[in-house]
């Protein structure tokens, strides 16, 4: 018997070394990993640069504790503040970690307005982690469920719906901030309307509060630009990052703008290891290989070639409804139940999810090349159709 705590339900594979967007198991087996780790390995798998800077930075120090200044998190930040027009960067180690940071920081802004029990405005579907906060932020009851007290000061609201955080404006005055994903990645690829994120920002500006963006699986180049927030011409007040910053070595981000910037002072937020010297390494080596080798632009234009060539492949297909999403955050949705897609899909050597039950989620490696995205078509197109046929 295993002595890990019975947390997950494991696929039947350990994969042994990877390459690119490929890896092989144990018995030698090849894979497409389409999945990407669930949008963290944005450089592949045993990307050169990236491995030549963990080791050097290994070699020369690992960790030191926020007790002391830390040259490589201070450029981090730097770099961040750059390509985002945010202010000031808080390091943690998650995405759920980055959103609790937001989560605090924007309580403690309602405490300073002098708002006695500040309210979030958050959405339905949404996803932001499984800490106690960050869990009740989340509009899934299945991850709710059994661990009840739930946190309150959320307030919660259907995705895509200006009129309906418009009316939470009239009648609640305790509110403090607006918690969205640009893209909602767990509730099944949801694309907003072009205009909800400028609604939002507008709404936000009028009424004081934080626009607070949950980027973890949307940031850094995911949908073809280095935040989804870019594709909207706005600037969020607060940012959470995690997932593809660190290429799988755990490193999380909460960025601030303007007033929220300047909420956190010494003693009211930290972490042992958040942006130790290795992890931010392992992010500014993943920064430079995105900007240097355009895999910000590769991602939109590839993310396009994707989408059209799945529903062109698919189109017509009984069961088929439609393929969405943004750059390589891609979801094709059935009109059934799909979970059994993903072992079938593993035996034939393609690592793909399903989310919100009916849809295939797909966040593979920002290196893809555009025959590598083919053979990703061809073979899922095969799959699916197989899978609606039975």
């Amino acid at each position: 018997m295993s002595h890990l705590m019975n947390t997950y339900n494991r696929l039947p594979v350990t994969f042994e070394r990877g390459e690119g967007c490929w890896l092989w198991d144990e018995q030698g087996n090849k894979y497409f990993d389409a999945l990407g780790g669930i949008a963290v390995s944005g450089l592949g798998h045993a990307h050169p640069r990236l491995v030549r800077a963990i080791c050097e930075q290994a070699g020369k120090l690992i960790h030191t504790s926020n007790v002391y200044h830390i040259a490589n998190q201070e450029r981090l930040a730097d770099r961040l503040a750059q390509l985002s027009g945010m202010d000031r960067v808080f390091f943690c180690n998650s995405g759920c970690e980055a959103n609790e940071a937001a989560i605090k920081l924007a309580r403690l802004y309602g405490h300073n307005k002098g708002v006695e029990n500040p309210v979030i405005v958050v959405m339905e579907k949404a996803f932001h982690g499984r800490t106690m906060a960050t869990l009740t932020a989340t509009g899934n009851r299945k991850v709710q469920a059994g661990f009840e007290p739930l946190v309150s000061g959320f307030l919660r609201v259907p995705y895509n719906d200006i009129a309906a955080v418009a009316q939470v404006a009239e009648h609640n005055p305790n509110v403090v901030a607006v918690m969205v994903e640009p893209v909602q990645g767990e509730g099944g690829i949801q694309t907003p309307d072009a205009a909800y994120l400028q609604g939002l920002r507008e709404l936000c500006d009028r009424q004081g509060w934080l626009l607070m963006l949950d980027e973890v699986q949307t940031g850094i180049g995911r949908t073809g630009a280095w935040f989804a927030f870019q594709h909207a011409g706005i600037v969020p007040d607060v940012m959470a990052l995690a997932k593809g910053l660190g290429s799988g070595v755990p490193i999380g981000a909460c960025l601030a703008k303007g007033a929220a910037a300047e909420v956190f002072k010494p003693g009211n937020h930290g972490s042992t290891f958040g942006g130790n010297p290795l992890a931010c390494a392992a992010a500014l080596a993943t920064l430079a290989v995105i900007e240097e080798d355009g895999l910000v632009p590769r991602a939109a234009e590839l993310g396009e070639f994707l989408r059209s060539g799945l529903h062109q492949a698919l189109g017509g297909t009984a069961g088929y409804v439609e393929v969405r999403g943004l750059g390589l955050m891609v979801g094709i949705q059935l009109d059934r139940p799909c979970g059994d897609l993903v072992k079938m899909a593993l035996e034939r050597g393609l690592l793909i999810n399903v989310t919100a039950d009916k849809v295939v989620r797909l966040l593979p490696p920002l290196i893809m090349q555009r025959d590598e995205a083919q053979h990703l078509i061809d073979a899922l197109a095969l799959l699916i159709k197989a899978f609606l046929a039975g």
